[in-house]
């Protein structure tokens, strides 16, 4: 799951200032998942565009704004997408380049993308991936420490944890607590003995 968040109203205005005939396409996968581009917030930006004196010409939803094929699904989605002379995309970053492609308006994102992350229990966790393209993940017991360590370290706590928590952010957990706790509950701790270089390729 993309991890996104809700650009301010504001913002997004000053985005759209010299636009007019906006169309809004939405995000049936990640964002909606979010409350930040399902079909409860694309009809709440539509009611704040048009007090805001925007004329919004119509809106949609596609299974997931990141695999948008083309500008004719987007059509068959809502025809009057082709009056429209902008689109605000509310999804993350890829979906609002996946649209840029296809489109040949101008395109505007209303989120900010902020990680990679899942939902687990009912609860999003953001930041669980690096997506560093050399996936060591399971030496880590299944943490990433790129995604989830402010400092990415690939060899052990900084040292500057106090009880379990991270020096950077004292309201997270330190993620190489995690990685601890997690070898020895799965009977792995010999991984932890492997020190590892930035750019070594896992053998």
């Amino acid at each position: 799951m993309i991890v996104s968040s809700a650009k301010p109203f504001e913002e997004i205005i000053k985005l759209l200032k010299d636009e007019d005939d906006i169309f809004i396409i939405g995000c049936g996968a990640c964002a909606a998942k979010l409350h930040v581009g399902g079909e409860p917030e694309v009809l709440n930006m539509r009611q704040r565009l048009e007090e805001a004196g925007k004329h919004v010409v119509g809106w949609c939803i596609p299974s997931a704004a990141c695999s948008v094929a083309s500008f004719d699904s987007l059509v068959k989605k809502n025809p009057v997408i082709k009056e429209a002379k902008s689109i605000l995309v509310m999804a993350c970053g890829s979906g609002v380049s996946i649209v840029s492609k296809v489109a040949e308006t101008p395109v505007y994102p209303s989120n900010n993308t902020e990680s990679l992350g899942g939902r687990s229990q009912g609860e999003v966790v953001p930041e669980l991936c690096a997506m560093c393209g050399d996936c060591k993940v399971y030496y880590f017991g299944g943490i990433c420490p790129k995604g989830q360590c402010p400092k990415q370290l690939l060899n052990g706590p900084c040292g500057g944890s106090i009880e379990g928590k991270c020096e950077v952010d004292p309201e997270k957990d330190c993620v190489w607590e995690l990685i601890f706790e997690r070898l020895e509950k799965i009977g792995r701790l010999d991984l932890l003995e492997k020190v590892w270089d930035a750019e070594e390729d896992i053998e």
